[in-house]
């Protein structure tokens, strides 16, 4: 199953809450408090979010963080790859000529196409989206559908 790691997951909620009220400083123990997670697990994932550019940090009694940019400049892709580095669902998407069957795979293509179409993906979803409610899909969009094993 591809999916996020917890504390790329866990970022997603500390995002939208910084995105609600853009311009209010929070420190990690307001932000823990707020989504319910601990305060160290808050506090690593500011750090790796300062760092990838999408907090800033005001020092002093009343500092805090806040985005780094409007909410509706950040992507879904951006702070993924804050907490986890960049996208690669396999090891010869992230790898070129460390495969020992490189020359004889008929599929890496096709793996960079899909890396590819989840990174757009990511790309076409916003931090100022990710914090309004979720209330239906766009119209002519279908849900992702499960495929059956076998089917």
């Amino acid at each position: 199953m591809l999916r996020p790691s917890k504390l790329a997951d866990y970022a997603t909620v500390i995002m939208t809450g910084l995105a609600r009220d853009p311009a209010r400083l929070r420190n990690a123990a307001d932000l823990a408090s707020e989504t319910h997670l601990a305060v160290p697990t808050v506090s690593k994932i500011l750090k790796r979010l300062l760092r990838g550019g999408l907090l800033v940090s005001i020092r002093g009694a009343h500092g805090g963080y806040r985005l780094a940019r409007s909410p509706a400049d950040i992507t879904m892709a951006e702070i993924i790859a804050a907490l986890e580095g960049p996208l690669n669902l396999t090891d010869c998407a992230a790898h070129n000529g460390r495969c020992g069957i490189e020359s004889l795979c008929h599929v890496r293509g096709n793996w960079l196409r899909i890396n590819l179409a989840v990174q757009q993906a990511l790309e076409g979803v916003t931090l100022a989206a990710m914090a309004e409610p979720f209330s239906s899909l766009p119209a002519g969009e279908a849900p992702l559908r499960r495929v059956q094993p076998g089917a």
